[in-house]
């Protein structure tokens, strides 16, 4: 039950924005969407897959951000009796969105937040996080741009053991990108969600190349942190990648 809640309040907030724009025509929709995999045979067989779907969306009175990432793992391994198996050692899944409404001056927004993620070997087996407040543009050049994020919310999480912990939460984010030449940007992103029992905090750097009008090529490096972990686990996940990015829009 809890699940299907938290998907019905997900839901609501990616399509909010969409819905009270029904009769207006959007500015601008973009998405892009990466993917890298690699495979390993002889010694040690390995498969890894990752993958992100990442869309914006221009609207006269919103400007809305969803995201989707996904990550898989596999490894041969030996068993005691020397057999080989092929376990799972990584499976990840997170989905967010947030709506942007614009007040008189556009750069100036009140925001709405959603994110939910199921990552099988952290020390969750799920968290999510319902959040609103102020939202603001510093500016948006053709150089770069740097917006922010600060409001109150709610944590929805369930420990690997099972225990729930739900608190009210601050959550602060950073959105910086810059456009080193006409074919390569680097990005910036940086969120905190403070609580009583958790502070969950998320960086995700990545530089990107273009190869052609739509293929792009993307070196990343996310680093996700939770200030509250079982003695079994690290407080500290870390993800690098290289992957081929292709715009749709």
């Amino acid at each position: 039950m809890k699940k299907n809640f938290i998907a019905l309040s997900m839901l609501a907030v990616l399509s909010g924005g969409v819905m009270a724009q029904d009769e207006e025509a959007p500015k601008d929709f973009t998405m892009q969407g990466s993917l890298g995999a690699i495979l390993t045979s002889g010694n040690t067989q390995t498969t890894s897959l990752k993958g992100d779907l990442k869309a914006h969306h221009e609207l006269q009175k919103w400007s809305n951000d969803y995201t989707f990432e996904a990550a898989f793992r596999s490894e041969q391994v030996e068993q005691d009796d020397g057999t080989d198996a092929t376990e799972t050692t990584a499976q990840r899944v997170f989905i967010s969105g947030q709506g942007n409404y614009k007040l008189n001056n556009e750069s100036q927004r009140l925001f709405v937040f959603g994110s939910y993620e199921d990552d099988r070997f952290n020390a969750f087996n799920f968290q999510s996080t319902l959040a609103a407040g102020w939202n603001e543009q510093l500016w948006d050049t053709k150089k770069s741009k740097f917006a922010y994020s600060v409001g109150p919310g709610y944590a929805f999480n369930e420990t690997d053991e099972g225990e729930s912990v739900n608190n009210f939460i601050v959550r602060g984010a950073l959105d910086y990108q810059y456009n080193i030449s006409d074919t390569a940007t680097f990005v910036q992103i940086v969120s905190t969600e403070v609580g009583s029992t958790n502070t969950k905090s998320k960086s995700e750097s990545a530089l990107t190349a273009k190869i052609n009008g739509k293929l792009s090529m993307k070196v990343s490096l996310i680093l996700n942190h939770n200030t509250d972990v079982t003695d079994d686990r690290k407080n500290l996940d870390t993800e690098t990648a290289v992957t081929l990015v292709y715009t749709f829009f």
